[in-house]
């Protein structure tokens, strides 16, 4: 423990963002690194507690009080070692993870959490070139892996088992690999450049990409199954949640995946057809989460006329309620730093319908309160109808489960909310198949991906050194 009563001494800092009038007007990162005095600072923070509850509440099983303490002193290095220890990717959820870590935080029963995401963007940043050098393989088992999907379960599958001496072939239906962290993430969260130096490392350890590979039609399930000693499926939920109204079939009205993907594109510096831009337009988001709020801040980088984003739950509190005691993770209201851009929110509200024009366009959304009863059902409440202007709607409601085409073609079992079923180690029904990440736990957090797609890797390594010591054994 670095400095004893430095969590006496210290407070919490907010982090250093650039204005918003000028990041409005570009897609790069905003917030600023930590300056070196002040991340010895925060790191001073950190109790070292007995009972680390941010250790347990991290996805990943981050060794946090480590390497706080190690950042106190000034150690780097071993820094960089603890956390990649436990993490792929630090320097991705160093940015967009949520950090259930903070919320069980000791500190953090005062609402004055150590930054502890902060901290592990600063140790991924500043060894980050240091930590791309490629960790090949001194054994070659010689079983082959495929990997359907290169989102964030994906990639650290691929990277687990490839150091793990096997031969992976990660497969991915669009142009670029990435997935999730490529095309549905805002580069104003998420620049793609370290995910492209990321991707480099992961070739230099042997992992072989294919895009644009149409698996489940031009590319066959049961031949990649054939070719293969082990699938993986790491496809995602992409089902989009939809919104059955009247007048859904207006012009105008979009799944946000579409608008997000088109603009990260554009920033690729894509040539992409078609007019899916907030320029001028009133936009109304449909939906409160993480995808609805990256949808307000394009859609104030396009210069939108107006934003509204609508939750059909209630306003959350302040702070923590009686029955949502620590270390829980705090069910309080969130404002991003898209919400600090502009707009305005308003909850329980639940769309009634979409109103056009002669030329079929989207002009109007009509709203009504809504009130959740204690069965969780949703009541509008009757008198309350209300009219917004709305020439984009975007609907950012979540997702209902994986594509069916592959787990159809597979046989493969759902569970009871559509997900492929798996086990402890992510097999499924068919010999030699697994699942990981939001394709068998639904829609979920980055963290949560990584985390799957390396537990994943453990039980894969584990059948092929099963089958291994069978056919030795025979």
């Amino acid at each position: 423990m670095g400095d004893p009563t430095g969590f006496l001494k210290l407070g919490r800092r907010p982090s250093k963002e650039r204005p918003v009038e000028e990041r409005v007007e570009d897609y790069r990162e905003f917030v600023l690194p930590l300056p070196d005095g002040e991340v010895r600072e925060e790191a001073a923070r950190c109790m070292d507690c007995g009972v680390p509850f941010c250790h347990g509440s991290c996805p990943l099983g981050n060794l946090i009080p480590e390497w706080n303490d190690l950042m106190y002193r000034g150690e780097v290095e071993r820094a960089m070692s603890r956390l990649f220890e436990t993490n792929n990717f630090p320097e991705v959820t160093g940015r967009i993870c949520p950090a259930p870590c903070e919320g069980s935080c000791v500190l953090a029963l005062d609402g004055d959490a150590v930054r502890i995401k902060a901290i592990e963007k600063t140790i991924a940043d500043e060894t980050f070139e240091r930590s791309l050098v490629p960790r090949v393989s001194a054994v070659r088992t010689g079983k082959r892996v495929a990997i359907v999907g290169s989102g964030p379960a994906g990639l650290a599958a691929a990277q687990q088992l490839a150091r793990e001496g096997h031969e992976v072939t990660l497969f991915e239906k669009d142009d670029r690999v990435g997935g999730l962290l490529r095309y549905g993430i805002p580069d104003f969260k998420l620049e793609k450049g370290g995910l492209d130096r990321r991707l480099e490392q992961l070739a230099a350890e042997g992992v072989r990409f294919v895009t644009n590979a149409d698996i489940g039609g031009a590319v066959s399930v049961q031949d990649l199954r054939s070719e293969h000693d082990a699938v993986v499926l790491a496809c995602g939920a992409q089902i989009p949640r939809d919104l059955p109204v009247p007048g859904r079939e207006l012009r105008g009205i979009h799944f946000a995946m579409d608008f997000l993907t088109l603009q990260n594109r554009r920033v690729a510096g894509d040539d992409v057809e078609g007019g899916l831009v907030a320029t001028g337009k009133h936009v109304v988001v449909i939906g409160g989460g993480d995808t609805g709020s990256d949808c307000v801040g394009t859609s104030h980088r396009h210069k939108a006329a107006s934003v509204l984003q609508l939750e059909i739950l209630p306003r959350p509190p302040d702070a923590r309620p009686r029955e949502n005691p620590w270390p829980a993770w705090p069910l309080v209201l969130r404002t991003s730093s898209s919400h600090q851009e502009g707009g305005s929110r308003d909850w329980s509200v639940l769309t009634r319908r979409f109103i056009g024009d002669a030329n079929g366009n989207v002009t109007a959304l009509e709203a009504v309160r809504a009130e959740i009863l204690p069965d969780r059902s949703v009541r509008a409440v009757e008198g309350t109808e209300f009219t917004v202007p709305c020439d984009l709607a975007l609907l950012a409601m979540g997702f209902t489960g994986p594509v069916r085409t592959i787990p159809t073609a597979l046989g493969l079992a759902l569970d009871a909310r559509g997900n492929v079923a798996t086990d402890s180690e992510g097999r499924t029904n068919a010999p030699g198949v697994f699942a990981c990440g939001d394709m068998s736990r639904g829609q979920s957090l980055v963290v949560w991906a990584i985390a799957d797609g390396r537990r994943v890797a453990r039980g894969v390594d584990r059948y092929l050194s099963a089958a291994v010591s069978t056919r030795i054994a025979g």
